[in-house]
């Protein structure tokens, strides 16, 4: 393939610390970068570019890695628009509403879910964003969470089996066949398709105890683990995570200084949803404790109908930094290089020699634009690969 130069970059953000201003962002004023193969070769000043086969002219505008969204639920049917008006009038979120998403999933047709869920990556790619996990959980049945699955795999290759998302009311008074279920028959079925296997674990979803057999089952089957924790209590699932050295532990709503300790001597990321809290009116995890102590962070959008119908990481972005005490540099690095290590990928998340060249061109001349122009449209064109755009604004 012919090498590609983008050049007169007003910005260019890397997350590569030996170039640049030799930060953890990597930053070049009046830079260019050069892309051979669908991979990064070079990044540095624009005087000093080599020659390329073909140039595209950004005129200014900032260049960041694309944004690696590492936990959305974008397969879905329906909405629950009334649920989010209660909670903002006072009622309190307990997960409960999960079902009336399952119900209406359940009835839809698989073309409805490609073609909602297709309008949905859409979206996050119109924000910047390159890579997204996605998992299942809105079935809860065998058939129902492989059919998710299937459809997940049609849009990226980070999918995530969630058959442990809520006990569905067929099983309310089975509680035990269910968790056997989803450990058993329902993941020999979905692993084949999936990366990763997730649990909520949590009040109200699934114990501890529960959430081990399942992951650990999983962990078997040679899937990746992954886990939804301490969103509305000290329940115990960052201590799994950990203990099961799951990629993320995602939520971290509530933590223990034990939580912090043991999250910073391991391999597992903390990924931090804001969405969440905002659409919740639930406190927001300090972001600024987490990383002081240690720990790495990640950021992402939550994407789901009930709790976080969020669709634009510049808003993430905006909301780490107002409301989890974060830098605009820092909330950017988390939603990108962060996310890339919550999924366990060194090849994205940054514009490092030898990357997978995935970018996103902004139309303004400085990344710190997404905090200070909380959910505005700043992205012009993604690149995925580095050749022919993705999205183009």
């Amino acid at each position: 393939m012919a090498a590609v130069v983008f050049s007169n970059i007003g910005e260019l953000t890397t997350n590569d610390p030996t170039v640049g201003d030799e930060s953890a962002m990597g930053r070049i004023k009046n830079g260019a970068l050069i892309v051979d193969d669908g991979r990064v070769v070079w990044a540095g000043a624009q005087r000093d570019a080599p020659s390329a086969d073909t140039e595209i002219d950004v005129e200014g505008s900032a260049i960041i890695p694309g944004f690696v969204d590492s936990h959305t639920h974008l397969v879905f049917a329906g909405e629950r628009s009334a649920e989010f008006a209660s909670r903002m009038a006072g009622e309190k979120y307990d997960g409960g509403g999960i079902m009336n998403t399952v119900s209406a999933t359940r009835s839809a047709s698989t073309e409805v879910l490609r073609s909602t869920t297709q309008v949905r990556l859409d979206a996050l790619r119109a924000h910047g964003v390159t890579t997204v996990e996605i998992k299942s959980g809105y079935d809860l049945t065998i058939q129902g969470e492989f059919r998710l699955c299937e459809l997940a795999s049609e849009f990226s290759e980070e999918t995530t089996f969630l058959g442990a998302h809520v006990v569905p009311d067929e099983f309310r008074e089975r509680r035990d066949d269910y968790v056997s279920l989803v450990a058993g028959e329902m993941l020999t079925r979905c692993a084949p398709i999936v990366r990763w296997a997730d649990v909520f674990c949590d009040q109200g979803a699934f114990s501890v105890d529960e959430a081990r057999h399942i992951l650990s089952r999983a962990k078997s089957t040679g899937l990746g683990v992954r886990l939804h924790g301490n969103q509305l209590g000290h329940t115990g699932g960052i201590a799994l995570a950990v203990e099961l050295d799951a990629a993320s532990v995602d939520h971290c709503t509530f933590s223990s200084s034990a939580d912090v300790e043991a999250l910073a001597g391991s391999n597992t990321v903390a990924t931090l949803l804001p969405g969440a809290e905002f659409s919740t009116k639930s406190p927001y995890p300090s972001g600024r404790h987490l990383l002081d102590a240690g720990v790495s962070i990640a950021l992402a959008t939550d994407c789901n109908p009930g709790t976080s119908y969020v669709t634009n990481m510049g808003l993430i972005i905006a909301l780490g930094v107002r409301e989890m005490g974060l830098s605009v540099d820092e909330a950017l690095y988390a939603a990108t290089m962060g996310g890339a290590q919550a999924l366990r990928r060194p090849d994205i998340g940054h514009l490092r020699q030898g990357a997978k060249a995935d970018l996103a061109i902004l139309n303004v001349s400085s990344a710190a634009h997404f905090a200070y122009q909380p959910g505005a449209s700043l992205v012009r064109a993604v690149h995925i690969g580095g050749e022919s755009p993705a999205f183009w604004g």
